[in-house]
C-alpha cells in the first residue's frame, strides 16, 4: 500500500489548521512539501512532522523550540540526541506549567474568596 500524500487542502482538514498556518510553517522550516507547479504535496514525512508540530503547539512549545528539536531528528537517525534534547525540553516545560498552574489556582482561590466574601456582604445588606 503506499504511502499517504496529501494536498494543500487535505492537509489543512487533516490537522484543523489553515493554508496560511501551513505556508507559515513551511517558510519557517518547519515542513518541505514537495512541489508539484503551484501545488504543495505533502508526504508521510511532512504529515508525521506536522503531527509533532502540533503536539509540541498543545505542550506549550515555542515554534522555535519545535523547529530545533525536529532539526536534531534530522541529524541524528537514531533518534539518541533527539530524545535526550526532548527530555531536557519536556523537563522546563514540565515546570513552567507547573508554575503557571500554581499561580492560576492561587488567582482562583483569591476571587472565590473575594467572590464569597462579596456574597455574605450583600446577602447581610436589608
Amino acid at each position: 500500500m503506499p504511502a499517504p500524500h496529501l494536498t494543500l487542502k487535505e492537509m489543512c482538514a487533516k490537522f484543523d489548521v489553515t493554508p496560511r498556518t501551513l505556508r507559515h510553517y513551511e517558510y519557517i522550516e518547519l515542513l518541505f512539501p514537495e512541489r508539484r507547479g503551484r501545488s504543495r504535496i505533502y508526504g508521510p514525512r511532512e504529515i508525521a512532522r506536522m503531527t509533532l508540530i502540533l503536539r509540541g503547539r498543545h505542550f506549550g512549545f515555542s515554534l522555535e523550540e519545535i523547529r530545533q528539536w525536529l532539526e536534531l531528528y534530522d541529524a541524528d537517525p537514531e533518534n539518541r540526541v533527539q530524545m535526550e534534547a526532548w527530555i531536557e525540553l519536556a523537563d522546563r516545560q514540565l515546570a513552567e506549567l507547573e508554575s503557571r498552574k500554581a499561580q492560576i489556582q492561587d488567582a482562583i482561590d483569591d476571587l472565590r474568596k473575594l467572590r464569597d466574601h462579596t456574597a455574605d456582604s450583600h446577602d447581610r445588606k436589608p
